[in-house]
Order: C-alpha cells, then sequence, then structure tokens
C-alpha cells in the first residue's frame, strides 16, 4: 500500500471546461479525494476552463502549437508535427508538475510519442458515446452524436477509458449509458449525456487514482 493518501493530477482541456469543473468540485467537497489536481494544461488560448482552474487557484499552461512552435512555424506544420511538439510539451511539463497521472477532460490534440510510454496506463480520457462505437479518428463533440443518432442507436453514453498508442482504443474503465429519443438532435443527446459525463469523470478518475494508491 503507498503511504501516499492522493495522487497528483494534470489535466488536459480545449473548452468549456464542465467536466474539470466536476474534478474540481469534487477534490473540494470530499476530505478523502484521492486525487490533486496540480495543474491545467490547453491547447486552445480561449478555452473558459482555464478560468475555470484559476479561480480554483489551480496553475494553468498554454500548450498550443502556436505557443510553442511560434506563429509561422505553425501555419506551415503538419498535424502529426503539431501533435508531437504538443505531446512532447505536455510530458515535459507533467513531469516538472511531478504529475502521477493525466486526464483528458475534452481535449481535443491527439497524444503521441514519449507520452504514452512514459505515462503507460496513467491517462484517462472521456468520450462521448459508448466505445468501441462511434470512436477513432474525427470522433469527438457533436461529429459523435451526429452518427449516433444517424445510425439509428437506441442508446448513446460516455465512457472513460485508459489511452493506448490506438484512439479510443485502451481500456475502458466507466460507462454510462443514456437513452437515444425520437426526434432527438444532437444538442438534445448531448444535454442528456453531459451530466452522466460529469459523474463518469469523477468516477473514472477515482478508479485510477485508487488503483496507483494500492
Amino acid at each position: 500500500m503507498s503511504d501516499k493518501s492522493f495522487i497528483k493530477l494534470v489535466v488536459l482541456v480545449s473548452g468549456g471546461g464542465t467536466n474539470l469543473q466536476a474534478l474540481i468540485d469534487y477534490q473540494k467537497e470530499h476530505s478523502d479525494c484521492p486525487y490533486k489536481i496540480v495543474a491545467v494544461f490547453s491547447d486552445r488560448k480561449a478555452a473558459y476552463a482555464l478560468e475555470r482552474a484559476k479561480n480554483a487557484g489551480i496553475k494553468t499552461e498554454l500548450v498550443s502549437s502556436y505557443a510553442i512552435l511560434g506563429a509561422e512555424k505553425a501555419k506551415i506544420a503538419s498535424r502529426d508535427e503539431k501533435r508531437f511538439a504538443v505531446s512532447d510539451r505536455v510530458n515535459e511539463l507533467c513531469h516538472s508538475y511531478k504529475a502521477d497521472a493525466i486526464v483528458l477532460a475534452g481535449w481535443l490534440t491527439v497524444l503521441a510519442g514519449k507520452i504514452i510510454d512514459d505515462y503507460s496506463n496513467r491517462i484517462v480520457n472521456l468520450h462521448p458515446a459508448l466505445l468501441p462505437k462511434f470512436g477513432g479518428e474525427g470522433m469527438w463533440g457533436h461529429h459523435v452524436h451526429e452518427a449516433v443518432l444517424a445510425s439509428g442507436e437506441k442508446e448513446s453514453g460516455c465512457t472513460v477509458h485508459l489511452v493506448d498508442s490506438g484512439c479510443d482504443t485502451g481500456k475502458i474503465l466507466v460507462q454510462k449509458k443514456v437513452a437515444v429519443m425520437a426526434g432527438d438532435t444532437p444538442d438534445s443527446l448531448y444535454e442528456r449525456i453531459a451530466p452522466q459525463e460529469h459523474i463518469a469523470i469523477v468516477e473514472g478518475v477515482c478508479v485510477l487514482a485508487k488503483d496507483l494508491l494500492r
């Protein structure tokens, strides 16, 4: 059994940060919370999630390809060059913060390279569908909900899973299901899934944290 009572967590974000907020709130409300968020990184300068972190007194870092490579290089860099630049910078910063684990909470840049090995089985991602269905390249945000509705599926939901070298292919930790209703739009389906995401991401991170603390 580890002598630590919590793991140090870095959360990666790209948007509004409602799932980050769920993690912050749980940490604030539970004295026995098995994780502590030590920093929040964003690949989007305008992400409101950064404000949520600052309001909670959590350190933030901008890890966009523009911030790392500079505007001119970023404009001509390939997608893979940007991914590796961002991934390597995230890895470097995670080590500097002595992070035990990483959470992707609405993070849009696919991680690649050394970070996948350095943090093997210690990176979790939240995906807005019931994996293994509707995962992979291009399956994020409303694209997922549109695909679910187009397929005629009777249920959808969200998945918290470990990140590996694939895309949405790692071990599943937690899933939450919601029914697909007649007349659903991507927006209405998202509105029912979002509250379940807030529950699932906390549960998934706690599962990982408790496993790492054994």
